[in-house]
């Protein structure tokens, strides 16, 4: 018996590290396209006149589709594996971000062959276009965008977890909702202005009132979506304490809590 929770334990943590290395590397990627959340809705562009004379609509990285899935996994990693879990998996995923971006880099530099320029020389509406070009400028992110990511990353990463855990020591196994969000929220206001202030203040153009601005839409994408998303979160918690036992489950969690205070 001790074994085969044994095994359980094991494999939640592989799945659980999996989903969460799997949508933060996916988010990294396609988080150069910016997209407008008023056409999406269908609605008129806000407009929102913000420090000064910066106007500003509700666009928003598409890697902030899938974002919220990194805050629910990385809590329930916490939740049953500690702070120490969630270090090792965000450092490894940090790790694989950088090994990849340095992967993309090197593949956009690669000489394309003339067939594939030839086939793909013209858009469906027949527009020309260099099929080359294209590639390297939606997969070739900046210096600056990496570095602000990946620090931005780690530093909410390593923050949501110690806050996690210190709501969890007052809260107890109760009020799941209060602890996970109240990290998120924590963490992600850092998160959204690091970022923004590496990769566009420090190493690119921007103003700090676009920073501000831009971080604020960003911050209030996030924790509504964190709030939203919580039936989830309670619903992953109800799968695995059907696959580990209840009993068990407990256990762990009440393990990862001991060990994440001494």
């Amino acid at each position: 018996m001790a074994y085969s929770f044994t095994n359980k334990r094991t494999n939640l943590f592989i799945t659980l590290s999996a989903i969460f290395l799997t949508n933060a590397l996916v988010a990294e990627i396609i988080g150069v396209k910016i997209f407008s959340g008023e056409t999406l809705l269908g609605t008129a562009p806000a407009q929102l006149h913000l420090f000064g004379d910066f106007v500003l609509d509700f666009n928003l990285t598409a890697g902030a589709v899938i974002w919220p899935f990194v805050f629910i996994t990385s809590d329930i990693i916490n939740e049953y594996f500690g702070k120490a879990g969630v270090k090792r998996i965000s450092y490894l995923t940090a790790g694989f971000i950088g090994y990849s971006f340095l992967i993309i880099y090197a593949v956009t530099k690669l000489p394309p062959a003339q067939f594939w320029l030839d086939v793909n020389a013209k858009d469906p509406a027949g527009n020309p276009i260099n099929i080359d070009n294209a590639f390297g400028m939606i997969f070739r992110q900046g210096l600056g965008i990496i570095i602000g990511s990946l620090t931005a990353f780690l530093i909410g990463q390593l923050l949501d977890a110690s806050v996690f855990q210190y709501l969890r020591k007052i809260t107890g196994s109760r009020k799941i909702w209060l602890r996970a969000t109240g990290s998120t929220l924590v963490s992600q206001l850092v998160d959204s202005f690091v970022v923004l202030g590496i990769a566009f203040y420090v190493f690119g153009n921007w103003s700090l009132a676009q920073v501000l601005a831009v971080g604020i839409i960003n911050y209030i994408y996030k924790f509504t979506t964190a709030i939203l998303l919580t039936p989830l979160l309670y619903a992953a918690h109800y799968a695995i304490d059907g696959y580990l036992g209840k009993e068990h489950a407990e256990d762990l969690a009440n393990e990862a809590s001991m060990s994440s205070f001494m």
